[in-house]
């Protein structure tokens, strides 16, 4: 990993980071960030500490609704000597009950039940910590599927799935979508473009979800075009999230990442980990270097799911995966934080 560049007013090091802090209620993680015993919140301190990030996206984080879980991680942080004293969340969809049977399966009030998947409100929220002040923040959790221009819903057997009513209600989003603007030196103010897009599996023949993860995608790209309610935003963007779709490898429709990662307005640095020959599985096309989850082998294995890409426009100077090599001292700590791995781009503006 290359060494964080100087902070200042022009050199910026932008994150993303699925933390998996996820817990099975709420208030379980404040309960364990305050206890100070509980590793694999350690373990994702000391990612974050040595990434040294000035922004950062954060997924797989519990909300709560006065974010106590938020502003306790963000204190452990400045103890461990990195503060971001500026942060953003808010109720997300993951877990937002609807009452209505959204997966079809007969039955209401499941996980799969809410308007993301979650066991109560806020469970795998998303947040935003920086180390400059947040200003205006554009919330697109409420925006409805059936508002998206080209939109691809499911359907059975003509009809929308798996009910006219559950989806008229259905939101786009799985967890969020936030158009976050962070205030930097010199009156510039950069748009931080986030989002935790569903798993394109575990569903039936309708692809509920390979269709849902498709649609989270494309969300970002008819933003920029304006072809939303919302003007997009006069200044400098950076999306940055999971989008839990691999552009060659894995399930999934692949269209929609490789249509952003190829779009003109944008740019993808290629954030490479220093040692990929580790992962090389023979069934996979993409580059193993370029993979920032480790799941289980063979399937799906090790796949590039997780983005930062900065506006065309922007300088970018360096890039990669917190993904030390079998060995190194703090492989085992990444790997005791999350399957998932940090990911930063560096910025010259």
């Amino acid at each position: 990993m290359t060494a964080p560049l100087a902070a200042n007013a022009l050199d910026l090091r932008i994150a993303t980071y699925n933390t998996e802090l996820s817990r099975k209620g709420p208030g379980l993680l404040l309960r364990d960030i305050l206890s100070g015993k509980d590793e694999q919140i350690a373990a994702v301190l000391t990612v974050i500490v040595t990434a040294q990030p000035d922004i950062l996206a954060l997924q797989g984080f519990d909300n709560d609704l006065e974010l106590h879980a938020l502003n306790a991680f963000q204190n452990a942080l400045a103890d461990r000597g990195h503060a971001m004293p500026y942060a953003f969340s808010t109720v997300p969809n993951a877990g937002l009950a609807t009452g209505l049977d959204m997966d079809g399966n007969g039955r209401t009030n499941e996980a799969r039940d809410a308007q993301g998947y979650g066991r109560f409100t806020g469970q795998g929220g998303m947040a935003v910590l920086s180390r400059y002040p947040i200003g205006e923040v554009h919330d697109f959790t409420g925006f409805l599927w059936k508002d998206l221009p080209g939109a691809i819903p499911p359907s059975e057997n003509g009809a929308p799935f798996p009910s006219p009513q559950a989806f008229a209600a259905q939101r786009l989003s799985s967890v969020a979508h936030w158009d976050v603007a962070v205030k930097l030196p010199d009156n510039k103010v950069l748009h931080l473009l986030t989002f935790h897009a569903t798993t394109p599996v575990f569903d039936g023949e309708e692809d509920r979800n390979g269709r849902r993860n498709h649609d989270e995608i494309a969300f970002w790209q008819r933003y920029l075009d304006n072809a939303l309610p919302v003007t997009a935003p006069n200044g400098p963007v950076v999306i940055a999230g999971d989008a839990n779709l691999d552009p060659e490898d894995g399930d999934g429709r692949q269209a929609a990442i490789r249509r952003l990662l190829r779009d003109p307005r944008l740019q993808d640095p290629m954030p490479r980990r220093l040692v990929a020959e580790e992962a090389v599985d023979a069934t996979h096309s993409g580059d193993p270097a370029l993979d920032t989850v480790d799941w289980p082998d063979p399937l799906p294995g090790d796949l590039r799911v997780s983005y930062v890409l900065p506006a065309a426009e922007l300088e970018m100077t360096d890039a990669g995966v917190l993904w030390p090599a079998n060995g190194e001292p703090l492989h085992t700590v990444v790997t005791t934080a999350s399957r998932h791995r940090l990911v930063w781009v560096d910025l010259r503006f």
